[in-house]
């Protein structure tokens, strides 16, 4: 019989919902009759569930912005859900740290454009942002065409690769100037 270690809230309460089932733990994962529970989320689990539920070009482009995020972001965070991950890319401001997209491993993004807008970023940092995003994707985000920061599928917002570069160098010219 083979040793498992457990976390002490999880043996209890597992083990009162799935008494007598078979259970692993690792310090990434559960997994529980074939499904896998993810306890914290990093780049590499974030990176294969994405892998698994996207196609290779989505994938590649995910990829691609978590290796951007860790290299400009003043912080980057990782969802702690059970379905999917969520990386949010964050910056220094004159607000504190804030946070200029979301990308789940389900290939979504969300662009904290309204966000930013309520934090009264100056405005042409903001109408600078907005421009640029706009110019990518063929999108318009005013107030009332994008009143709401919702999450899009990758796959409808990057058709190719200059798309991702532009996107990439307007996330870091956001950055560098919310800094200042």
């Amino acid at each position: 019989f083979k040793q498992f270690y457990f976390h002490p809230f999880l043996l209890i309460k597992t083990f009162l919902k799935f008494e007598y089932h078979y259970l692993l733990y690792s310090d990434v994962y559960i997994k529980i009759w074939g499904k896998i529970y993810y306890m914290k989320w990093n780049k590499d689990t974030f990176m294969e569930d994405m892998r698994g539920k996207c196609n290779r070009e989505i994938a590649k482009i995910g990829n691609d912005i978590c290796e951007f995020s860790e290299k400009h972001a003043a912080d980057i965070s990782w969802g702690r859900g059970n379905d999917h991950g969520t990386l949010t890319y964050r910056c220094d401001s004159d607000f504190g740290l804030l946070p200029l997209f979301h990308m789940t491993s389900e290939g979504q993004l969300n662009l904290q454009i309204n966000f930013l807008r309520s934090k009264e970023v100056t405005k042409q940092v903001l109408r600078d942002f907005t421009v640029k995003l706009e110019s990518i994707f063929l999108v318009e985000f005013d107030e009332e065409m994008y009143p709401t920061d919702t999450f899009e599928p990758m796959n409808e917002l990057f058709h190719t690769s200059n798309q991702v570069e532009k996107f990439l160098k307007t996330i870091e010219g956001a950055t560098y100037r919310l800094k200042q």
